[in-house]
């Protein structure tokens, strides 16, 4: 039987140096526990420095044998000023935070060559700015197993520590796909087989009412503007999600995760019609 690994602490460790700017390295600061232990498990990341808080070291320690027993990199342990020098001011940061190579990310024809036919679910934002949408929209893309999530090469969050942990490790699963331009991206899906359906609380056509196809991209646009005219045109059709008229939008992420449940519902047994089949 194998022993479990223990992690030895640096003696003397050198303080980590590297402020907090994703934009001058390319290497990227994460924080919280989810968000650094499932990039741990990311063989496609490179990591340069693992810290943890003095005082919450002995735990951490304990969680990282058990989650990450193959990691090699051993954490230096740091007090709180340290955290407030290499991290964004008032994070919750959980006394964990690693230096990494930021998340890869794939182009449209990645994944269309990829999956050439047969079922595939996508989701494009249309400029969804706020990193704790999109981070909630990673986890809901995670749980439902989609195959992609496009985002706008402009006018989207970077993808940083405040998003990663908003994500709570789902960054790490979903494939993100970066769209230079939305419009011409949805053509090429199209010309590919896939339908792409637009959310809109004017639509005429709820989500429920729609027999979703094989192949699809749900389209969800900013909380503040929606879906652009041309964004909207491009859609093969527009759907609403039915809410009350006293009060009739819904945050985007809530949005997307309602599309991608209702996908998987339509696309799958009902969880009662598969107990009947096991009694």
């Amino acid at each position: 039987m194998s022993r479990k690994k223990k992690f030895k602490f640096p003696q003397n460790p050198p303080k980590p140096s590297k402020s907090y700017d994703p934009s001058s390295s390319g290497k990227v600061w994460l924080y919280g526990v989810h968000a650094v232990m499932a990039a741990l498990k990311n063989k496609k990341r490179t990591f340069e420095q693992l810290i943890f808080l003095q005082k919450t070291a002995p735990e951490l320690t304990l969680l990282l044998e058990k989650k990450c027993p193959h990691v090699s990199i051993a954490p230096t342990l740091v007090d709180e000023d340290v955290f407030q020098k290499v991290l964004p001011k008032d994070v919750v940061h959980q006394g964990i935070a690693l230096l990494t190579s930021p998340i890869s990310s794939l182009s449209l024809e990645d994944i269309l060559d990829q999956y050439p036919q047969g079922p595939v679910t996508l989701l494009c934002l249309d400029q969804v700015t706020d990193p704790q949408n999109v981070g909630a929209i990673l986890r809901s893309a995670a749980a439902f197993g989609i195959q992609g999530l496009g985002l706008t090469e402009r006018h989207s969050p970077q993808i940083t520590g405040t998003l990663a942990k908003a994500a709570s490790g789902a960054l790490e699963i979903t494939p993100l796909l970066l769209l230079g331009n939305l419009a011409q991206s949805l053509e090429l899906l199209k010309k590919h087989g896939f339908w792409c359906l637009g959310l809109d609380e004017n639509a005429d056509q709820t989500l429920s009412e729609a027999n979703l196809p094989e192949r699809v991209v749900f389209v969800l646009g900013s909380e503040g503007e929606g879906l652009r005219r041309l964004s909207r045109e491009k859609c093969d059709l527009l759907l609403k999600i039915p809410t009350s008229p006293l009060f009739p939008t819904l945050n985007v992420s809530t949005s997307a995760a309602i599309c991608l449940y209702e996908n998987h519902r339509q696309k799958n047994l009902p969880l009662s019609s598969k107990l009947q089949e096991k009694s």
